[in-house]
C-alpha cells in the first residue's frame, strides 16, 4: 500500500464580500502572516466583517487570488442556503427567538460588562508579546488584561509585561505549574464581572472581546461564551493535518447549549464539552464559574493529567444550571505547533485530558454519575458513528472547511489518543495527589 501524500502547505488569508455574491471588500493576508503566494491558500470569508465560512482554492501563477476565492466563496455560500434543511431554518429560527427573548427589553446597544482578559503562559514572550499586542487594541470599551506567570523559570515575561506593557497588562505570578491553576489565579485577581482567557499563541481579532462578552449583558442566565479558533499559518504537514480533522474550531453556526434543554443531536449532553469550545477562546460570568468551584487544579497542561482543564470547566458551568453559547463572531487566530511530534504530544494529551476532565467531574461531583450512566449507551453508539468515519478520505487534499478530514489520520496518531484516554485518569490521580502533597 502506498503512503498517503505528504499535506502541502498553504497561505492563509481572509476574504471580505459585500454580500453572499457580492464584491469584494478586501482581501490581505492572516494577522502576523505571510503574504498569500500562488499555490494552495485556505481563506477565511467575511460578510461585511462577519466570518461566515471557509474556503480553499489554487491560484496560480499570475491570477488574482482575490477573486479565485471570491468565486470559490460565492459557490459555497450558494450552496449552503440552498442546501439548508426545514430542520435547520426552524433550529435557526429557535436560536434567533432565544436571542431576542434573553435580550428582553434591553437596548439594542447594550455594551458588555467589564471585563477582565486572562492569558497564562510560560517562558514564551516572543509569543505573549504578539497576543497582547493584538488584545491591547480590542474594541471592547472596559477591560483590563492580566498575564499570569506560570512556574517562571526566568525573568523574560516578568520583563516584557512590567517594561514593555507598563501601566496597560497587570502581571500576576503564580509558582504552582499547571494551566488550571494559572486560570484559577487569573480569576481570584479579575476585578470584571466577566472573565476570557485565551492563550499566548493566538492573535485576536479587534471584535474578538466585544463579541465574546457582549452576549452576558442581555442574558443572565449565560455562563460561559466561546468563539472560533482558526489557524495562523498552515505551513507545516503537521499543522494542516491537525486542521483538516477539526483543529479547535467549531464552526460558524451559533448555538446555544441550555441544561434545560439538552441538544438532541448530543447523546452525552452536557458530558460532550469538546463540542463546546476550547481554552483558547472562552469567557466565563465571574460568579458562575467561581461558584461552579472555577478550574480543578489538577487538570490541564502542565499537570499529570495532560489537559482537560476548559472542558471540566464548561461542565461544571452547565452542570450549575447556566447556559452556553458559541458564536463564530469571536474570532482569534492560533499558531498551531508545527512539527511532527508536536502533533504526536497533542493527540496523546488530547485522550488523556478527555478522560482526566471526566474523571475530574465524577471525582468532584458524584451527584453526575447516574446521568453519565444513563447517556453512555446512546452516547458510545454516536461514537462509533462518528470515529468511523475518520478513516474516509474525501476528494481533495487540502483543508476546507472545519472537520473535512482531506488528509487521513494517522493510525499512529489514533493509537496515541486511545493509549492517552487510557491513562487520563491515571494522570487525573496523580495530579490530585502531587496538589495534595504541596499543600
Amino acid at each position: 500500500m502506498s503512503s498517503p501524500p505528504v499535506p502541502r502547505p498553504l497561505s492563509v488569508a481572509e476574504l471580505d464580500l459585500d454580500a453572499p455574491d457580492g464584491p469584494v471588500l478586501a482581501f490581505r493576508p492572516a494577522p502576523g502572516g505571510p503574504a498569500v503566494v500562488p499555490g494552495d491558500v485556505y481563506a477565511l470569508v467575511r460578510l461585511r466583517g462577519r466570518p461566515a465560512a471557509t474556503v480553499v482554492g489554487t491560484v496560480a501563477d499570475g491570477e488574482d487570488p482575490a477573486e479565485v476565492l471570491a468565486a470559490l466563496a460565492r459557490r459555497r455560500l450558494g450552496q449552503e442556503g440552498k442546501a439548508r434543511t426545514d430542520a435547520e431554518r426552524r433550529a435557526a429560527a429557535r436560536e434567533d427567538a432565544s436571542a431576542s427573548a434573553s435580550a428582553g427589553a434591553a437596548d439594542a446597544f447594550t455594551p458588555p460588562p467589564r471585563t477582565s482578559v486572562v492569558v497564562a503562559t510560560r517562558e514564551r514572550p516572543e509569543r505573549l508579546a504578539r497576543a497582547l499586542d493584538s488584545l491591547l487594541v480590542q474594541d471592547h470599551p472596559d477591560f483590563e488584561l492580566i498575564v499570569v506567570d506560570n512556574a517562571p523559570r526566568t525573568t523574560d515575561t516578568h520583563e516584557l509585561v512590567t517594561r514593555t506593557y507598563a501601566e496597560r497588562v497587570r502581571y500576576v505570578r503564580e509558582d504552582t505549574p499547571g494551566l488550571a491553576t494559572a486560570h484559577n489565579t487569573g480569576l481570584a485577581a479579575a476585578e470584571g464581572a466577566v472573565v476570557a482567557f485565551t492563550d499566548d499563541d493566538v492573535i485576536a481579532d479587534p471584535h474578538w472581546l466585544t463579541a465574546l462578552t457582549a452576549p452576558f449583558a442581555t442574558d443572565p442566565g449565560l455562563g460561559c461564551v466561546t468563539g472560533l479558533i482558526l489557524p495562523a499559518r498552515l505551513g507545516t504537514p503537521a499543522q494542516v493535518l491537525l486542521e483538516s480533522h477539526g483543529g479547535f474550531a467549531k464552526g460558524f453556526a451559533p448555538r446555544l447549549y441550555d441544561p434545560a434543554r439538552p441538544p438532541v443531536d448530543e447523546p452525552l449532553f452536557p458530558f460532550t464539552a469538546g463540542s463546546f469550545g476550547s481554552g483558547a477562546n472562552m469567557a466565563f460570568r465571574a460568579d458562575a464559574l467561581r461558584r461552579a468551584g472555577g478550574f480543578d487544579p489538577a487538570t490541564g497542561t502542565g499537570t499529570a493529567a495532560r489537559g482537560g482543564d476548559d472542558l471540566y470547566a464548561f461542565v461544571a458551568v452547565l452542570s450549575a444550571g447556566f447556559r452556553l453559547r458559541y458564536t463564530s463572531e469571536a474570532l482569534v487566530w492560533h499558531h498551531h505547533r508545527d512539527t511532527w511530534q508536536d502533533l504526536r504530544n497533542q493527540a496523546y494529551g488530547y485522550g488523556a485530558g478527555l478522560t482526566a476532565y471526566l474523571t475530574a467531574t465524577l471525582v468532584r461531583s458524584p451527584r453526575l454519575l447516574p446521568a453519565l450512566l444513563a447517556r453512555l449507551p446512546r452516547g458510545l453508539a454516536h461514537a462509533r458513528t462518528m470515529t468511523a468515519r475518520r478513516g474516509e478520505i474525501p476528494e481533495g487534499g487540502v483543508p476546507g472547511e472545519h472537520g473535512t478530514q482531506h488528509h487521513p489520520w494517522p493510525a499512529s496518531l489514533s493509537r496515541l489518543e486511545r493509549r492517552g484516554m487510557l491513562y487520563g485518569p491515571i494522570g487525573y490521580a496523580k495530579a490530585r495527589l502531587r496538589k495534595a502533597d504541596t499543600r
